[in-house]
């Protein structure tokens, strides 16, 4: 958590920018090594949509790259307009140059924004860290976000990536009980605008922004505002609920066929604030899939009816006053919910950390059912942890399979042959062992995957550098057997002619690991890598053999290869083996044109 006088600063400022929304953004400093920059929000909500229904696009990977899962080479899901917005400031060179002037100083740089000016900052921390925050560029102290009644920004895999990245500790969301704003986007954009009266009020050249008026002089519009927005809201965590609790009724999954569901999801950490003054309670949170759920169940409607008329008004109130409770706000105040699997299920236990689990969850109104999908949500963290550590006992097995592999190519390189081709021939008891062990690699690899596709990994396990490392050991010991297998069969020949890469379908296990070590290093992605270019290799000889082309018609696909091997040569990935003389890299190499091979790349190695 930052300093409290240093979140009612950047409230301040974050307030401060709506007061000039046609400049991009504010920035103040707060002492000599901190710094603030403060976004102001965007017109009405109606602008916060694009054409889709929940104004949804895929992220920009070529300013954020990290925001995608990795091995599934899915990119994220972002609201389009803030995106947008966003992308419109970048244009300009005022901001870069204002944040590299800071880190080059090692200030602290706090990215902050109130409403719609929120979902920028995040996006602005987002690039900083992403430019100056990578494995390779390690440039100043790692900048902040806090943000004050933000909308949601991205979906499932926008938060998963921040989470890999370890990123996620670095965003503070605070979230007054009953704001709408944070709300907003769980409900489609037919729904979410009941009357243009209320989304002036979130409107920062509206002059009822943040007004306390709106609400009341419209209070049939506020009501069926809250209404639509939370019946949405219902729908989105009673999928996600049913999902945490592993639910065999297929009835949402049904409903969810034909009712859009809003993608977007909470990602960092959320502090959510009770709203009694000096009386009420900061409550902090980390797990997204818990956050979620509190953002529906804290603000339903009061079992008492006079109460229950003033929640819609207050919907709109709350959005308004975040500086007015930070600042009341008591120094005891905070309750950390960091053991969701603890909390108590009834509203009335008591007992040491119980007691005051209980009071903050009965100041948010957090019913038994909803307690109940928070621990569903610790759960589901459990249950991956497990997972993960059910892998990590069978590393000592992957390690041994791999020793074995490694003293059958061995083997192999002491006849003057890679392995690669004494597999494809299979000829010695040898190759059928290593075959056996090649099956045993792949079953443990092809677990993992299952379990990243669905994501029952801890996010942050595809940038854990262990399983990186031997990810990348795997693929190369074993990938080129796999290849080496397929020709062996003669696949290629089966129906149509068609290579490894496409009719074989280059299996995940290789694909995945080789995935994560490029976004690791911050490399560009090869279709050809150093484990699978045998497999063009082979390609490349069947198209000029056997009359069925010239090596004219490979020429191009033959100097991108031997660019490759060059450059694996120099980094040192490519195999020894690879250069034996009697490997069929080798004998492809040699039967090319001669006059080619004199000016070829790769004429020194061979």
């Amino acid at each position: 958590m930052m300093r409290r006088e240093f979140i009612e600063k950047a409230c301040v400022v974050s307030l401060k920018a709506h007061k000039s929304p046609d400049k991009p953004y504010l920035v103040e400093k707060i002492s000599r090594s901190e710094v603030i920059i403060c976004f102001p929000g965007s017109d009405a909500v109606r602008d916060w949509y694009s054409q889709t229904n929940f104004g949804q696009t895929k992220i920009n990977l070529d300013l954020f790259p990290p925001l995608r899962s990795i091995g599934n080479d899915e990119p994220a899901l972002v609201n389009e307009a803030f995106l947008k917005r966003f992308q419109a400031i970048l244009l300009k060179p005022a901001l870069p140059a204002e944040v590299k002037k800071a880190l080059s100083k090692n200030k602290q740089i706090v990215f902050a924004g109130h409403s719609s000016g929120a979902p920028v900052a995040i996006l602005a921390t987002l690039w900083a860290l992403e430019n100056y925050q990578t494995p390779k560029n390690q440039f100043g102290i790692p900048p902040k976000c806090v943000t004050f009644g933000s909308p949601l920004v991205g979906n499932h895999i926008f938060s998963h990536a921040t989470r890999r990245e370890n990123w996620s500790h670095y965003f503070f969301h605070y979230v007054m009980r009953y704001d709408i704003v944070p709300r907003i986007l769980l409900a489609p954009k037919s729904n979410s605008l009941i009357s243009e009266p209320i989304s002036q009020s979130f409107n920062p050249k509206s002059k009822d922004f943040m007004s306390e008026s709106v609400g009341r002089t419209n209070a049939k519009a506020t009501s069926d505002f809250y209404v639509a927005i939370m019946s949405n809201a219902a729908t989105v965590t009673n999928y996600a609920a049913s999902k945490l609790m592993g639910s065999t009724d297929t009835t949402l999954q049904t409903l969810a066929n034909f009712i859009p569901l809003s993608p977007y999801r909470p990602f960092g950490t959320y502090i959510f604030c009770t709203g009694n003054g000096k009386l009420g309670k900061q409550i902090v949170i980390n797990n997204p899939e818990a956050v979620l759920q509190v953002l529906f169940f804290s603000a339903q409607l009061s079992t008492e009816e006079t109460e229950a008329a003033q929640i819609p008004f207050r919907s709109l109130r709350d959005h308004a006053i975040y500086s007015t409770e930070l600042q009341q706000m008591g120094t005891q105040s905070v309750v950390n919910l960091d053991q969701l699997d603890k909390i108590p299920l009834s509203e009335d236990a008591a007992g040491g950390s119980v007691s005051t689990f209980n009071v903050a969850l009965n100041d948010l109104g957090l019913s038994p059912r909803a307690r109940l999908c928070l621990r569903a949500a610790a759960e589901l963290e459990a249950r991956r942890c497990d997972n993960e550590n059910k892998l990590n006992q069978k590393k000592g097995f992957v390690e041994e399979k791999m020793k074995e592999l490694q003293k059958y190519r061995e083997l192999w390189e002491h006849q003057k042959k890679g392995f690669y081709d004494g597999f494809r021939e299979h000829k010695k008891a040898e190759d059928f062992k290593a075959n056996v062990t090649r099956l045993d690699l792949a079953s443990v690899f092809d677990e993992m995957i299952e379990k990243l596709r669905s994501y029952e990994l801890p996010d942050e396990f595809e940038g854990k550098k262990e399983w990186i490392d031997l990810g990348t050991r795997f693929r190369q010991l074993v990938e080129p057997l796999d290849v080496a297998n397929y020709y062996r069969h003669a696949r290629h020949y089966e129906d149509d002619h068609s290579s490894y890469m496409v009719k074989g379908g280059r299996p995940s296990r290789y694909r995945y690991p080789q995935r994560w070590l490029e976004h690791a290093e911050r490399r560009p992605h090869q279709v050809i890598s150093e484990s699978c270019f045998w497999g063009e290799v082979e390609e490349i000889g069947y198209k000029t053999s056997n009359g069925n082309g010239s090596f004219e018609d490979v020429k191009e696909r033959v100097e991108r290869l031997e660019t490759q091997i060059k450059g694996w040569s120099v980094t040192g990935v490519l195999a020894k083996d690879v250069l034996l003389e009697g490997s069929t890299f080798v004998k492809w190499w040699k039967a090319l044109p001669q006059h080619h091979k004199e000016q070829s790349c790769i004429r020194n190695l061979i």
